[in-house]
């Protein structure tokens, strides 16, 4: 299937520049999503925005951001205003700094995303950062706003291309836990059952070690109920309905959902 690109703009290192573009490298489309019924009716349902004192809808016009500062007591800020404090320009990617490669600790990693050149012009102009990272066995960090907000974000020249990670913000990342007394004695005889079991159970990588469990059942108990139906549907056919033209039959306009939502489960 085709990445779908959702960023269009620049890689920019000094003066040189290239037209690129941007996928995230991970995705949640195949995941098991529900939307909230009506029991009743079957329609689904709206949330809104209510007041909690009057408990009466509130229109977008009169929704605004407050920033606490007391019990009930708000710095109120317009979207302008915060858009104002962000990045100039939102669509460039200028590196402004180099780390060793491996420097920056696990912790830090937010989403990664795959950034490819957008353009035959841009080829030669995004290989020459690339290379020129690995040679210097480096990686780059620059700013960009990206969902919403403004980002620090890692480059780490991966293959032909460039990965570019988005970083953690500094309050989000907490203090490690207090280590273990590194020189407590560890039983030698127990050491050695534990890296022969350790490496009895090692095997080669494979995604399908990290495959979701709760999903397979999801998915196999919506087949149940889409089976139940099908079963349920009376076997003889209803007598034919006159019409204009213009009603749609039910009956097969379910089977035929039906039929196509199983076509398009994965094997």
């Amino acid at each position: 299937m085709a990445r779908q690109t959702f960023w269009k703009g620049y890689l920019k290192l000094s003066l040189v520049t290239a037209a690129v573009s941007l996928t995230p490298a991970t995705t949640e489309s195949n995941k098991v999503r529900f939307h909230v019924l009506n029991r009743q009716t079957k329609n689904r349902v709206e949330s809104r925005y209510v007041d909690s004192v009057t408990h009466k809808p509130v229109a977008e016009r009169d929704q605004v951001k407050g920033y606490p500062r007391g019990e009930d007591d708000y710095v109120l800020l317009e979207d302008e205003e915060i858009e104002e404090v962000g990045l100039e320009s939102t669509r460039t990617i200028d590196i402004d700094s180099f780390v060793p490669r491996g420097s920056i600790d696990w912790i830090w990693y937010d989403k990664p995303h795959f950034l490819a050149p957008e353009d035959k012009v841009g080829v030669e102009a995004f290989c020459v950062i690339r290379e020129a990272m690995k040679a210097n066995d480096v990686v780059g960090i620059a700013r960009l706003v990206l969902y919403r907000r403004e980002r620090a974000v890692l480059l780490e020249p991966q293959g032909k291309g460039i990965i570019l990670w988005t970083l953690r913000y500094g309050e989000e990342v907490r203090e490690p836990v207090a280590e273990l007394d590194s020189g407590a004695k560890i039983d030698s005889k127990l050491l050695a059952l534990m890296k022969q079991l350790v490496k009895e159970e090692t095997k080669d990588w494979s995604p399908a070690m990290v495959q979701d469990p709760i999903q397979k059942r999801l998915k196999s108990m919506i087949r149940g109920k889409q089976k139940s139906l099908k079963k349920a549907a009376p076997a003889k056919k209803p007598a034919p309905v006159k019409s204009t033209g213009n009603v749609i039959n039910i009956m097969d306009a379910l089977k035929k959902s039906l039929a196509a939502e199983g076509r398009r489960k994965p094997k």
